[in-house]
């Protein structure tokens, strides 16, 4: 079994000490075997900013694959901004803005939906497309497949329609198509799982919270989501819970900071069935 831990939207510069402590202790209970991050690591894409993120992820334990969101480009140094928008993420980071983690039951694709002349709004071009496209088409049956990006590809809420990725609809034709089972994002501090209807085969967008921000909406507080993938995933009641028949199912667990306790609380499970040919 896999287990990858999802987080988004830390905005380093906002973060909430208690909740960043409950989040490592967090990943030092459940082991991820990797830790996705879909983006606004920093507030202000500042120096020290980017050196708090980095600290905090290396206390998680575990691989991390990151792609940058709106915020880990410089907003009021526009030099920076046109001259060199990612410079100061790759440094802490690397210099991979589309990283790939592939292992025998994991295949995960970053995407940088970012763009330098944007405020906050982000765009998937049709070469980036193409190239998810084709690394999803050479997965194996056994891989678990998602594609990460920042801004959502789906929305639950009219009103965050403004936000939806641009390209999004030519993008999850053509995943779909070629065997994506979730698009992982953040940017709106809105947790949920959407099944996206009128596909070629089975897809949902995975959206997560802001982990440890401050910034959370006054309906979601601090979340993260735990995935859990492979046979016998989960215990017996995980699966009664989720309403899940035996097979190999994705588990979807959205995790909530729970102030009183001072702790990451499991509140929901959702069960993903992927399709295979």
């Amino acid at each position: 079994m896999s287990v990858v831990l999802h987080i988004s939207d830390t905005h380093f510069g906002t973060e909430l000490p208690p909740v960043v402590d409950a989040l490592v202790a967090l990943a030092a209970q459940q082991h991820p075997d990797l830790v996705v991050l879909s983006g606004d690591i920093t507030q202000r894409a500042r120096p020290s900013q980017f050196r708090a993120a980095k600290a905090f992820v290396d206390r998680l334990g575990a691989p991390l694959l990151a792609v940058p969101g709106n915020h880990d480009i410089a907003l009021f140094d526009l030099w920076s901004r046109l001259t060199s928008p990612y410079a100061r993420y790759t440094k802490a980071f690397g210099g991979n803005l589309e990283p790939v983690h592939a292992s025998s039951d994991l295949l995960v694709i970053g995407v940088n939906t970012t763009r330098a002349w944007r405020h906050k709004n982000g765009e998937v071009s049709s070469v980036q497309i193409e190239r998810v496209a084709k690394l999803l088409n050479a997965a194996s049956p056994q891989q678990l497949r998602l594609v990460v990006v920042h801004q959502p590809a789906a929305v639950a809420q009219a009103e965050e329609r403004v936000n939806l990725l641009r390209g999004h609809e030519a993008a999850l034709h053509a995943w779909s198509a070629a065997g994506a089972d979730l698009v992982l994002g953040g940017h709106i501090h809105l947790p949920y799982t959407l099944a996206v209807h009128g596909l070629s085969r089975r897809l949902s967008v995975l959206q997560a919270g802001t982990a440890i921000s401050s910034r959370t909406r006054p309906e979601a507080p601090n979340s993260v989501n735990i995935l859990r993938w492979g046979e016998a995933v989960g215990a017996p009641g995980d699966l009664a819970q989720a309403g899940a028949e035996k097979g190999v199912f994705c588990l979807i667990e959205q995790w909530d900071f729970a102030p009183r306790d001072q702790v990451f609380i499991r509140t929901s499970v959702t069960p993903v069935l992927p399709e295979r040919a």
